[in-house]
């Protein structure tokens, strides 16, 4: 592999698209597949090179995906990866099940492929600023290259060890972020009890023991508790209902991380959930 590696991408929406924008800027070569025409237009007129299917992303060194759902990553992924040459690296940013990537890892295996899991957490800013937080999990020389591949929007990039570990860290650090986030939408509910302003107490969140990067985030957002807890759910949802899965899959007691992160204003138990599946949550 070439020391400028060819960079395909696929899944190019709110993070994928700041992502693509960044590696260009910082002259990486990038063949580009979105469904969206609108988004290729936009990211060809940047320099992206583009295709009209996924399975052309192959010819690449690197292929970062960066899809919402483990769904999503064992539809698009597999026909890629089979596609792709022997010592290149499949590098997937989805926050999803260990057990899928190792899945995606066996196959590629079978084809001399590297593949690394890269959970991130940041936001679309912190990705055009170059300063996302990138967690990466893999083995060999695979991470070196998904390293310096990432490091076009990453300024923090933490190796967790072989495949599936990124992965945990991630999960587990939602789960946190979702508990801190529900407790402080309830003290923000209460602070106008208390003769508070919500405002006034993010004020003093910021440079009190009782901050966190979730407190930090609700008065980023300039939005009022409320609305700021409609927009979230549909993300930590997502995230949480994964944590369960895993936690049952590994036969793992987090309940009481898990209770902590549905109790609050939010309701961040997934509607697809059965009474059975939640049941069935080590205890």
């Amino acid at each position: 592999m070439s020391d400028s590696p060819h960079i395909g991408f696929v899944g190019t929406g709110l993070i994928g698209e700041p992502m693509v924008e960044r590696l260009l800027a910082d002259g990486r070569s990038t063949t580009v597949y979105a469904r969206r025409p609108d988004v290729l237009e936009r990211l060809g007129a940047l320099g992206a090179i583009t295709v009209t299917t996924p399975e052309q992303l192959a010819a690449a060194d690197v292929v970062v995906a960066c899809l919402f759902t483990d769904e999503q990553v064992l539809e698009v992924c597999p026909p890629i990866i089979e596609k792709m040459r022997p010592g290149s690296v499949f590098l997937s940013h989805t926050t999803g099940s260990p057990s899928t990537v190792r899945r995606l890892g066996a196959l590629a295996a079978d084809v001399g492929v590297s593949v690394v899991e890269a959970p991130f957490s940041g936001n679309p800013a912190a990705i055009r600023r170059g300063q996302l937080t990138v967690m990466l999990g893999g083995e060999g020389t695979g991470v070196d290259i998904a390293a310096h591949t990432v490091s076009a929007y990453a300024c923090n990039i933490i190796r967790t060890g072989g495949l599936g570990t990124a992965l945990a860290a991630k999960l587990l650090n939602n789960a946190l972020f979702a508990a801190f986030s529900q407790i402080t939408l309830s003290a923000l509910h209460s602070a106008e009890t208390l003769g508070l302003t919500e405002e006034k107490l993010l004020e003093v969140l910021a440079a009190c023991s009782g901050g966190s990067t979730a407190a930090n985030y609700i008065t980023a957002s300039g939005q009022q508790a409320a609305a700021y807890s409609e927009r979230l759910p549909r993300y930590l949802r997502k995230d949480l209902d994964t944590v369960r899965t895993v936690a049952t899959e590994l036969d793992i007691d987090i309940n009481a991380l898990l209770t902590a992160a549905e109790l609050g204003p939010m309701n961040l138990i997934d509607d697809r959930l059965s009474a059975e599946q939640l049941e069935s949550s080590p205890s």
